[in-house]
């Protein structure tokens, strides 16, 4: 039985800017529980903000329910709980922000968010759990193997994330011109329709694109050192007990073989240098 099948359940709740803002107060005020002396947010529930999608680290499924690697790894610490999880998506920059975590909305939040001292100062961070680089998406036949190859033409960003910084600190270099996206799904399918020349964005989703979109392919990695972690309330004691509890439950998962068996489950292999120190 694969890592997900033994899980207690998932719900999923996507939100409107204007919904999310009515259910802040009453999540806070209305609901909660205890468990093991950790509070959460929703009663009988780990509450896990993140931003749809972002395949294959979290995507709605065939049936509606939301999936991916990094919805295995937190489903493990809802497991330790006795509790299920429901992921709830917001806007990106809530998440890095730690707005969303700041309200209550959320226990935790996830993403393929890459760790940056400047996240860390507006929220709390579980230990790393993933290794990535930025991938450089194009048409299938293009002649564009890196940035240097894009001079005069248009590069594809996600907003708030490290790929666009990245981007941006080397446009003035390459003399491309940025074209800002709010999520993964438009950059990435502003490739395929010719909207722009190139996208730039965490390798593990534009290898599953590209592995989805036969007509697109991976033309350059960069190495920046990236290391993703999951995201919790900044300065906040129970915080720190669920991202205590969560790196407990994502040390166990690695010496037993079960981290492996996600990871090959998502990503066709197992890890070579994931989190090896």
């Amino acid at each position: 039985m694969t890592p997900s099948m033994g899980r207690l359940g998932r719900l999923a709740v996507l939100f409107s800017a204007g919904v999310l803002a009515l259910s802040l107060s009453a999540c806070s005020q209305d609901e909660g529980g205890t468990v093991d002396d950790i509070h959460l947010v929703k009663a009988d529930a780990l509450t896990v903000c993140t931003h749809i999608p972002y395949k294959p680290f979290q995507f709605t499924g065939d049936n509606g329910e939301v999936v991916g690697f990094d919805v295995d790894l937190v489903d493990l610490l809802a497991q330790d709980l006795g509790v299920e999880t429901n992921v709830v998506s917001v806007d990106w920059n809530q998440i890095t922000s730690g707005a969303v975590l700041a309200a209550g909305k959320c226990d935790l939040a996830m993403g393929g968010a890459t760790i940056t001292p400047k996240r860390e100062e507006a929220v709390l961070f579980s230990d790393p759990y993933f290794n990535a680089t930025q991938a450089l998406l194009v048409k299938k036949g293009s002649d564009y193997a890196g940035l240097e190859d894009l001079e005069g033409k248009r590069l594809g960003t996600q907003t708030d994330t490290t790929g666009a910084i990245y981007a941006e600190k080397h446009a003035e270099e390459h003399g491309y011109t940025t074209v800002v996206f709010d999520d993964l799904a438009l950059e990435t399918t502003a490739v395929s329709a010719g909207k722009v020349d190139a996208a730039i964005n965490d390798n593990g989703p534009l290898y599953q694109y590209a592995a989805d979109n036969p007509e697109t392919e991976i033309a350059a990695e960069f190495d920046t050192g990236e290391r993703y972690g999951f995201l919790a309330k900044k300065d906040d004691e129970n915080a720190q007990k669920l991202i205590d509890r969560l790196n407990q439950a994502l040390a166990t998962a690695k010496d037993d073989g079960t981290y492996d068996e996600i990871f090959k489950k998502w990503f066709g292999q197992v890890p070579g240098t994931i989190n090896e120190e």
